[in-house]
């Protein structure tokens, strides 16, 4: 009885020693796969971007010089008119009256001046022989003269009666574009400042106008003046973006920038000018122009999605020679397209490992998978690491 107890106290001890002994010791994990690329160094021409709008080559506004009722609008909103052509007529009648009115008024003066030289060419020949007295003489020549004069004033009155008939036709000062018109017919129009009947834009070559701080335009300023200074010629290739964050084909240059820095917003504004073949531009568009605004020669450059930051520090997996990756802080600049400036904490032979995957630690051992990546190269993502 007694060994029988003994035997199955000890079978389950025999049953853990034999499970022990037959157990394989599982093969060490895989080492992971992460995509590396080296650290690029290469010149980077850096932009700033500013908000801008647009404008035509020449925005004319089309005011009216007389006032009177519309009769007509000769042509069609929104299309190509030419230098010229007849826009509006506003009604000629009582200008014409005027036009009448000042005709009889030349015809009177003249007819009154045939009279008074009449009356001088006979009276010089009496007044030489002492027939009549040099009273009359002189009275004969003032009224002569004084014909002579209305005739003067008459032709003139005659032509301003004309010229504000003639303002009752008005034609397009420029080539280009023509909007909405401000007035139909049967409108009452009049002169002054206010009263805007249409504009007309020459889309030929549009402007951009933008502001820059006073701080940046100090500090570009001084950058262009210095000798040998990396942003000369900058200002002849701006790039504009579009509202709907597309590029426009056409590069740009700096036309001029203001006299002066406006005190209420401590800003200058600067004007570049585009061509526009396509007539894509339009007067009134909010555009974004980038302008060169610094150039780092020999920059260090790393992906933006490389980049660990927290609390504020940037840091970067770097690759070691036996691939264990090892995290180093880094001091980052400014961006360049889908790149960081990388002002301190790497050398130019560096190679990056992408993040990407909760695995990776510092002093990992991986499977380094080479990507080649350039800052702004299409279709350059690295593969997820999972």
């Amino acid at each position: 009885m007694k060994k029988t107890i003994i035997i199955w106290l000890a079978l389950p001890l025999v049953v853990m020693l034999f499970s022990c002994g037959g157990k394989k010791t599982p093969p060490p994990a895989p080492a992971l796969e992460v995509s590396v690329t080296n650290v690029v160094q290469q010149d980077v021409r850096l932009e700033s971007e500013y908000t801008g709008q647009t404008y035509g080559q020449s925005d004319i506004q089309i005011n009216p010089r007389v006032d009177g009722v519309i009769l007509s609008l000769n042509f069609k909103e929104g299309t190509l008119i030419n230098k010229g052509q007849l826009l509006y007529t506003i009604d000629p009648l009582p200008f014409q009256t005027k036009v009448s009115e000042a005709e009889a008024s030349l015809a009177q003066a003249q007819a009154q001046m045939a009279k008074a030289k009449s009356d001088l060419d006979m009276i010089e020949p009496l007044a030489k022989i002492n027939a009549v007295s040099q009273r009359e003489l002189v009275a004969a020549r003032a009224t002569h003269d004084a014909a002579s004069a209305s005739i003067k004033a008459a032709g003139a009155s005659l032509e301003n009666a004309k010229i504000k008939l003639g303002y009752c036709r008005i034609t397009a000062p420029i080539s280009g574009l023509i909007g909405i018109s401000k007035v139909r017919v049967g409108d009452y129009v009049q002169p002054g400042a206010m009263s805007v009947l249409n504009t007309i834009s020459d889309l030929g070559e549009m402007r951009a106008r933008f502001t820059i701080g006073e701080q940046e335009y100090l500090r570009i300023f001084r950058e262009v003046s210095s000798e040998n200074s990396a942003l000369k010629g900058a200002g002849k290739s701006i790039t504009l973006k579009l509202s709907d964050g597309s590029t426009y084909p056409q590069t740009g240059t700096l036309s001029f920038a203001d006299r002066q820095i406006d005190p209420t917003s401590g800003a200058m504004t600067f004007e570049a000018a585009f061509p526009n073949p396509d007539k894509l531009l339009r007067p009134g568009q909010y555009v974004k122009i980038l302008v060169v605004t610094d150039v780092r020669q020999n920059a260090l450059l790393v992906p933006q999605r490389a980049v660990i930051e927290m609390q504020g520090i940037s840091q970067v997996y770097v690759v070691g020679e036996d691939n264990k990756v090892q995290l180093k802080i880094i001091q980052t600049g400014p961006t360049y397209k889908d790149a960081y400036i990388v002002e301190d904490g790497l050398a130019a032979t560096d190679k990056i490992a992408f993040g990407g995957t909760q695995l990776l630690r510092n002093g990992t051992v991986i499977s380094p998978k080479a990507t080649d990546w350039k800052p702004g190269m299409p279709g350059n993502k690295a593969t997820p690491n999972n």
